[in-house]
C-alpha cells in the first residue's frame, strides 16, 4: 500500500510539474523563416555557406532574447535544386506557426511556387531574376538583379578598354549555364550592350555539369573580354580551361555574382585566375574578412580562421538582417498577435533608404514598387592569393527598363 501511495504521489508531482511548466512554453513567441535551398545539388557550393550565415545570425538573435522577445525559427530544406522537391517541402511547412518568409534558392523554384506564396500571403525571397523587378509582387531580390550587374560590368569593361589606350568599344564574349539563370542576364543586358555600343558576341551556353569548356571558349577567341556565369567552382573551371588554352594572356575574364571565391576558386586554381574580375552585390574577399559583423559571426559560430571564410557568407547575413529589420517594423505596426505574412510584406516595403546590412550590401532600396535590395555593385580582382577591391559601390545601370518582360 505504501508503494502505491509513493507511485501515486510521484505521478501527481510529475503532472503538477508539467502543468506548471506549460504556461512558460506557451508564452514563448516565435516566427518562422523557411529556406528552400540546395545542400547536395549543383549549387550546394554556394547555398550551404549562405545558409550557415543565415542560421548563425538567427541563432545570435535568439541567444540574445529574440526580436522584441520574439524568437526566430529557421527551417532549411534541401531541394537539391529541384522544383518538385521544393514544392513538396513548401507544402509540408506552409502551415508552420507564423511562417512569414519563404526563401526560394533558385529562380525556377521561385516562379513555380509564386502562386502558392501569393495565395498564402507570404513574403518570398529570390536570387536576382529581373522579372520580379519588372513586375513587382510579393517577391524580393537578395541584392541587385542579374542584368543590372552585367550592365555595370559592361561599363567597367568599356572604361578599362579605354584606360589602356584603345579606341572604340571592346568586343565581349558571354558564357553562361544553359538554363533560365544563364539567359536572364541578357534580358536587358543585351539591350544595354547595344545602347553603349559594345560588340556582344553570340552567347555560349553550356550544360551545368560541363567538365571541359574548350569548345565554347574557342568560339569566343576573338573577344577582348569574356563574361563567365555559373556558380563557383564552375566559373573557376571555365577560366582554368581558358588559361590552359592560353586565352588569359590576351583576354580579360569577368565573372558575376557567384564567381570565384577567395577560399574556393582562388585557392584551387590561383595561377589561372590571376587578374580575374568579379562583380558582386555583397562585399567579398579581404573586405569581408575585415567586416566586424561577418568576422564576429564566423569566429563565434564556425570557429575557424577568418582566412577560411567562404565568399558568399555575407549574403546569408543579408537575408537575416533584412528579416530582422522587417520583423521589428511589423511588430511595431501590428503586434505579435496580428503578425502575419501581410504585415511582413508591408514592413519589407518600408526598409528602403537604410543601411540594413551594416555595409555588407549597399543602401537598401526595397519599396512599394521596388524589389531590388540595392541598386549598386562592387568589383573585386584576383591578385596573388586574395580577392581585393578595385572599386567602391557603383550604381548599376537600370537595364530592366530596356527589356520587354
Amino acid at each position: 500500500m505504501k508503494k502505491i501511495r509513493l507511485i501515486l504521489f510521484g505521478v501527481f508531482t510529475l503532472c503538477c510539474l508539467i502543468a506548471w511548466s506549460m504556461p512558460t512554453f506557451a508564452k514563448e513567441k516565435t516566427v518562422a523563416f523557411l529556406s528552400l535551398s540546395d545542400f547536395t545539388g549543383p549549387i550546394a557550393g554556394l547555398a550551404v555557406d549562405i545558409e550557415k550565415a543565415c542560421e548563425d545570425y538567427f541563432t545570435y538573435i535568439n541567444e540574445n532574447g529574440g526580436v522584441d522577445g520574439v524568437k526566430i525559427r529557421y527551417i532549411p530544406i534541401d531541394t537539391r535544386y529541384d522544383v518538385a522537391r521544393a514544392i513538396s517541402g513548401y507544402k509540408r511547412y506552409r502551415k508552420t506557426n507564423k511562417l512569414l518568409v519563404a526563401n526560394a534558392v533558385s529562380t525556377p523554384i521561385g516562379k513555380a511556387l509564386e502562386p502558392l506564396f501569393n495565395r498564402d500571403k507570404l513574403v518570398w525571397l529570390v536570387a536576382a531574376d529581373g522579372e520580379f523587378v519588372a513586375h513587382p509582387k510579393r517577391g524580393f531580390l537578395w541584392g541587385n538583379c542579374y542584368q543590372d550587374g552585367f550592365s555595370a560590368a559592361l561599363d567597367w569593361m568599356a572604361a578599362d578598354w579605354k584606360s589602356k589606350g584603345n579606341s572604340g568599344m571592346p568586343t565581349v564574349g558571354y558564357m553562361g549555364w544553359d538554363s533560365a539563370y544563364g539567359r536572364e542576364l541578357l534580358r536587358g543586358g543585351k539591350e544595354y550592350a547595344e545602347k553603349i555600343g559594345v560588340n556582344l558576341l553570340k552567347p555560349e551556353y553550356f550544360p551545368t555539369g560541363t567538365m571541359d569548356h574548350s569548345t565554347y571558349l574557342t568560339r569566343l577567341k576573338n573577344a577582348n573580354y569574356i563574361w563567365v556565369g555559373g556558380i563557383d567552382p564552375n566559373p573557376t573551371n571555365v577560366i582554368r580551361d581558358a588559361h590552359r588554352l592560353g586565352m588569359t594572356k590576351t583576354i580579360q575574364f569577368v565573372c558575376g555574382y557567384w564567381g570565384p571565391a577567395q577560399y574556393l576558386g582562388v585557392r584551387l586554381h590561383n595561377k589561372a585566375l590571376q587578374g580575374t574580375v568579379v562583380t558582386v552585390f555583397t562585399i567579398r574577399g579581404t573586405d569581408a574578412q575585415k567586416h566586424p559583423l561577418i568576422k564576429k559571426m564566423w569566429l563565434k559560430y564556425r570557429k575557424k580562421p577568418i582566412n577560411e571564410l567562404p565568399g558568399p557568407y555575407g549574403i546569408g547575413l543579408g537575408w537575416a538582417l533584412h528579416f530582422e529589420a522587417a520583423l521589428r517594423i511589423a511588430l511595431k505596426d501590428v503586434g505579435y498577435k496580428k503578425l502575419d505574412g501581410e504585415a511582413m510584406f508591408q514592413a519589407y516595403q518600408k526598409l528602403g533608404g537604410r543601411d540594413i546590412t551594416q555595409g555588407i550590401q549597399g543602401i537598401c532600396t526595397y519599396g512599394p514598387n521596388e524589389r531590388r535590395a540595392s541598386k549598386v555593385v562592387r568589383f573585386y580582382q584576383v591578385k596573388g592569393k586574395e580577392l581585393v577591391p578595385i572599386s567602391g559601390w557603383v550604381k548599376a545601370p537600370d537595364s530592366i527598363s530596356l527589356h520587354k518582360f
